[in-house]
């Protein structure tokens, strides 16, 4: 059977549509998902690809859901079984989930924002996702132990362990945020190339630097997978005319680009590049990403664009 080209678009606008639909049934979830994924991977970049591998996998999925589904309890299986998987590719020790209690009531002076630095270096990923779904997250014993495959039991009596064990632990620096840093130097010049041409609106100069299958992401946004598509999608109308800089973000180095408008510089879009042989071959956007976004913003300093083309997150 041939599918015609009018059906295919008809596949394609349908799919929006659900997704769009999909995107309603778990907005209320979303923030909280970001933060799970980026405390149980200990990164904001581990965590922010968690999370879009999370809701990928969570609309591409849901079809086989045949029973009333608890839309946040979906979310948070898929993320913690997605990074536990993950790391078993990386032949990391998963670690098991034991029922047996401790014997003596433990003194609880436990603070959680202090507890979270330690996580990754003390426990395994179950563990850790047993400890943040329990106690950061607020999901009953009976809801972990169904995420994570174990028992109630087993839950409570991880949860205590972990506590009596963070307790002990002396306060530990996080030196997360000082890894952000402005107008870094660039590693390659076809970075400087990209900005120069990025910050003058030279739309054919922008487009000489990508290679001709360049992959163009706007992540959870669009996809494309060549020059040709780019100059007839995402740049069809040219460039926003806007301000881009450099900075190391978290520890990575990136392009903000920003919109000055009457109340100062807000974050518009945040970027970054791979290169190979001279040409930009992988350009990946958070435009779309708004968790992201906000967490970035407020390591910045700098208030996100709220209201942009296709987007409005007032």
């Amino acid at each position: 059977m041939t599918i015609s080209r009018d059906q295919k678009l008809s596949i394609y606008d349908k799919s929006r549509e659900l997704k769009a639909e999909f995107n309603e049934l778990v907005d209320e979830f979303t923030e909280g998902l970001w933060r799970y994924c980026r405390y149980l991977t200990g990164s904001p970049w581990d965590g922010e690809d968690l999370y879009q591998e999370t809701m990928v996998k969570a609309f591409g999925s849901i079809h086989q859901r045949w029973h009333a589904t608890n839309p946040k309890s979906y979310l948070y299986r898929i993320a913690t079984n997605t990074w536990i998987d993950h790391c078993r590719k990386e032949k990391r020790i998963i670690g098991s989930i034991e029922e047996e209690v401790l014997a003596e009531e433990t003194v609880d002076g436990l603070e959680i924002e202090e507890a979270l630095n330690h996580l990754i270096s003390l426990f395994t990923p179950r563990q850790s996702a047993v400890f943040l779904l329990m106690e950061v997250f607020s999901f009953t014993a009976k809801e972990v132990a169904g995420i994570v495959r174990t028992t109630p039991g087993a839950v409570y009596a991880t949860v205590q362990r972990m506590r009596k064990k963070l307790n002990n632990q002396p306060p530990k620096i996080n030196s997360e945020s000082n890894s952000t840093s402005k107008s870094i130097k660039s590693e390659h010049s076809i970075i400087e190339k990209y900005l120069n041409a990025l910050n003058n609106g030279d739309l054919e100069g922008v487009l000489s630097i990508f290679s001709d299958e360049a992959y163009n992401e706007a992540s959870l946004g669009f996809q494309e997978f060549s020059k040709d598509e780019m100059r007839s999608g995402s740049m069809q109308f040219g460039l926003p005319g806007l301000r881009a800089e450099k900075y190391k973000l978290w520890g990575r180095n990136v392009i903000v680009v920003f919109f000055d408008g009457e109340q100062g510089a807000e974050i518009h879009d945040i970027q970054y590049q791979e290169i190979e042989n001279g040409k930009i071959v992988y350009h990946r956007s958070y435009y779309f990403r708004k968790e992201f976004m906000f967490a970035a913003s407020e390591e910045l300093g700098y208030p996100v664009q709220m209201d942009k083309p296709v987007v409005d997150w007032n």
